[in-house]
């Protein structure tokens, strides 16, 4: 199983998407700064990702730590966590992997531990924290796999699969799960502009799972779902507010109209720590901009005359209307969402 973001040698170690798929490149970060710097700059990506690599990048600002006493220390652990918190807008995981760590902290703090003993239990946390999301991602996929009939042709957008993740993922594990049963599936991959995350991420995932796919440009997928070419469409998500609204890469609102025109089930899989119940509606989700830069070119080649401006939301929504249903850990949600999420266990702190 690939597995993406992990604790090994006191160090964070993940596999640097941004050298995919001409080279498996692992890192071992061993400054949490290192850490800020590969989430901003999507060396490390994915909602579930972020959050893990996120906790493990907490526990190593504080491991290094040169704090004497308790008190530094938990002034130091403050600053850490708000850096993090300034390194993506939307990734609803990268918020409650922050919240986890503090509640582990305060918990340590309150119980009397000391220096090595309150770093000794955010590597333990943080540690947990991957392990438990590469069990949720496996659920996910079970509770998501009997949506998926033998020969069916599956459309997705972006990368959900094991590189957004701790390890399995979350709509392509869905797939793998399908698959591990038996089932006979062929995926339309969106290539996904402007980074190609389908094309270089997704492509390689589905290509080292031997599970055959064809890779088509974004602007193909109502082409494709106009013609019967595709059963269904299953993403991943940033973040899910309370109503069901979803935060997923741009472009997916587009495929979630496309496929209600063209009455084809649109799922939606995620883990309970990418819900929001805080944001009522998907109009209250803060969206990532990034640099136009990523738009005017391919591969560090331009694309475009010099003195165009580009605008790049990383991210839309799409309104709860257009899911056919969210796929959880904890179960399959259906409409209305607003009065099944409240029915949800909450993916809180320990």
């Amino acid at each position: 199983m690939i597995r993406t973001v992990y604790w090994a040698d006191g160090a964070v170690g993940m596999i640097d998407q941004k050298a995919l798929p001409f080279e498996l490149r692992r890192l071992a970060l061993r400054r949490y700064q290192e850490v800020v710097s590969a989430i901003k700059d999507l060396a490390v990506r994915g909602a579930p990702a972020i959050g893990v690599a996120a906790a493990m990048g907490i526990a190593l600002g504080v491991l290094h730590s040169t704090a004497g006493n308790r008190e530094d220390l938990q002034r130091e652990f403050r600053l850490v966590c708000e850096e993090f918190a300034r390194s993506r807008p939307t990734a609803r995981n990268l918020f409650w992997a922050i919240e986890r760590m503090r509640h582990t902290f305060e918990a340590n703090l309150s119980a009397g531990a000391g220096l090595e003993e309150l770093k000794n239990a955010l590597i333990e946390e943080a540690v947990r924290v991957g392990e438990e999301d590469v069990a949720v991602n496996r659920r996910i996929g079970l509770n998501g796999r009997r949506f998926i009939k033998d020969g069916a042709n599956i459309l997705t957008h972006c990368n959900a699969g094991a590189l957004a993740t701790a390890g399995y993922g979350t709509a392509l594990g869905v797939i793998r799960a399908a698959t591990e049963g038996g089932k006979k599936v062929h995926v339309y991959v969106d290539e996904t502009r402007p980074v190609l995350q389908g094309a270089r991420l997704t492509c390689w995932e589905l290509k080292e799972e031997n599970i055959p796919a064809t890779l088509i440009t974004d602007s193909t997928a109502g082409f494709l779902m106009n013609r019967g070419k595709v059963d269904l469409v299953i993403v991943g998500a940033d973040r899910i507010a309370a109503n069901g609204d979803t935060a997923n890469k741009i472009g997916t609102y587009t495929l979630a109209v496309l496929a209600k025109e063209n009455r084809i089930p649109f799922y939606v899989a995620a883990p309970l720590s990418t819900i929001d119940r805080e944001t009522e509606k998907g109009d209250d989700i803060p969206i990532e901009e990034r640099d136009g830069a990523e738009v005017v070119t391919i591969g560090g080649l331009r694309t475009t005359p010099e003195g165009i401006d580009a605008y790049n939301p990383a991210f839309d929504v799409t309104p709860a209307r257009y899911v056919t249903a969210i796929i959880t850990e904890a179960g399959v949600l259906r409409r209305p969402f607003e009065e099944n999420i409240k029915k949800l266990p909450e993916a809180s702190p320990r």
